[in-house]
C-alpha cells in the first residue's frame, strides 16, 4: 500500500478517527443510565423528547467519513494515469488490395477495416498528429500527419480497392514521412512516432517486406501490424478478362506480418472479425499516444471530505438546528 501514498506514515491518523468512532459508540451505551434518574416520565418527555436515532447516527457517520477522507488526502495518495503525449506522430497504413474485398468479414474486409480505423482515430488524443497511407500496387500518402482527425477519417472513407500489395513500400513511405516530420528527435535519439499497418496479404510488388525491416530499425521506428482476415477468405476475379469471375482464395498471411512487427520491435496482432479488429484498435488506443505518469490525487479525497462535511452540516442544521 505504501506505493499508493507519498506520505504513508500519515495514515496512522486514521487510528484517531477509529478512536472517535469507538468513543461515539461508548457514549450511546452510557446515555440510558443518566436518563433513568428522572422520576417523572412526563417531565422527561418534555425535557428530552424522543427523536429518531438514525438521523443522529447518519450525521455522525458523514462527519467521521469526512475526517477519514481528509486523513487519506493528508497522506498524499497517488495514482498511475494516462497522459497524452505531445508531438507524437501516428502513421496509419491500410491495405487496399483486391483481397480486401473478401467477405469472410462482413460486409467485407475493407469496409469493416474502415469503420474500425475511424473509431481508432476518434480515441486518439486531439494533439496527436495522425497520417494516412493507402497501399495496393504502390503506397500513397493520402493525408500528411495532422491534428485534423476529421480529415483523416474522411480520407479513410475514400479508400478504394486496387490490384497488388506493396507492404514494403508502405513501410518505407511511412518512415520517410516520419523523418520529414522530425518530431521529438534528439541527437542520436529515435523519432517520437509509431506506424500501425493493417493488411491481409503478403507483398507482391515493390520492396520486399523483409527488406523494410532494417529500414525501420535504422529509423528507430517500431511497426505494429494487424493481420486481418481468415484462412477461408475468397474473392471473385476475372482472370481471363471474359467477364466471367472465378473464385480465388485469399487467406491472410499472418507470418509475414508477424515477422515485420517482431523484426522492428513492434507488436503483431491478428483479427478474424470486425469485433476482433475493434478490440485490437482499442488496445492500441490505450497505449499509443499516451504515457503513464504518477499523479497526485489528493484533491479527490479533499473534495470527497468537503462534500461529506457539507452534508453532515446541512443535515444537522435541518434536523437539530445546530452544527455537528
Amino acid at each position: 500500500m505504501t506505493e499508493w501514498f507519498t506520505e504513508p506514515t500519515r495514515l496512522w491518523l486514521l487510528i484517531v478517527v477509529v478512536a472517535l468512532v469507538g468513543l461515539y459508540v461508548a457514549v450511546q451505551f452510557t446515555r440510558p443510565r443518566y436518563t433513568v434518574r428522572f422520576t417523572s416520565l412526563d417531565l422527561l418527555d418534555q425535557v428530552a423528547p424522543s427523536r429518531p436515532g438514525w438521523r443522529r447516527h447518519l450525521v455522525a457517520a458523514a462527519f467521521v467519513a469526512a475526517l477519514a477522507s481528509l486523513v487519506v488526502a493528508f497522506a498524499q495518495p497517488v495514482a498511475i494515469e494516462r497522459v497524452p503525449r505531445e508531438r507524437t506522430t501516428i502513421m496509419l497504413a491500410i491495405d487496399t488490395s483486391l483481397s480486401m474485398a473478401a467477405t469472410d468479414v462482413a460486409p467485407n474486409r475493407l469496409e469493416a477495416a474502415q469503420v474500425a480505423a475511424k473509431e481508432f482515430v476518434d480515441q486518439l488524443p486531439e494533439n496527436l498528429n495522425v497520417g494516412l497511407i493507402g497501399f495496393a500496387g504502390s503506397a500513397q500518402l493520402l493525408v500528411p500527419p495532422t491534428q485534423d482527425h476529421e480529415q483523416v477519417k474522411f480520407a479513410i472513407d475514400g479508400l478504394e480497392l486496387e490490384k497488388s500489395t506493396a507492404i514494403g513500400d508502405a513501410v518505407r513511405l511511412s518512415l520517410e514521412v516520419v523523418e520529414n516530420q522530425a518530431v521529438g528527435v534528439e541527437e542520436g535519439g529515435a523519432p517520437d512516432a509509431a506506424v500501425v499497418l493493417i493488411s491481409d496479404g503478403e507483398t507482391t510488388v515493390g520492396l520486399p517486406t523483409a527488406d523494410a525491416i532494417p529500414l525501420a530499425n535504422e529509423a528507430g521506428v517500431a511497426i505494429t501490424t494487424i493481420a486481418y482476415g481468415t484462412p477461408d477468405g475468397e474473392i471473385t476475379v476475372d482472370q481471363d478478362g471474359n467477364g466471367v469471375g472465378q473464385r480465388t482464395k485469399v487467406p491472410v498471411n499472418v507470418e509475414e506480418l508477424r515477422s515485420l512487427a517482431e523484426g522492428t520491435g513492434g507488436t503483431a496482432y491478428t483479427a478474424e472479425s470486425a469485433t476482433d479488429l475493434q478490440s485490437v484498435y482499442s488496445e492500441l488506443g490505450s497505449t499509443v499516444g499516451f504515457d503513464e505518469e504518477e499523479t497526485d490525487v489528493s484533491y479527490r479525497f479533499v473534495g470527497i471530505g468537503l462534500v461529506l462535511l457539507l452534508i453532515a452540516a446541512g443535515l444537522s442544521l435541518r434536523w437539530f438546528s445546530r452544527l455537528p
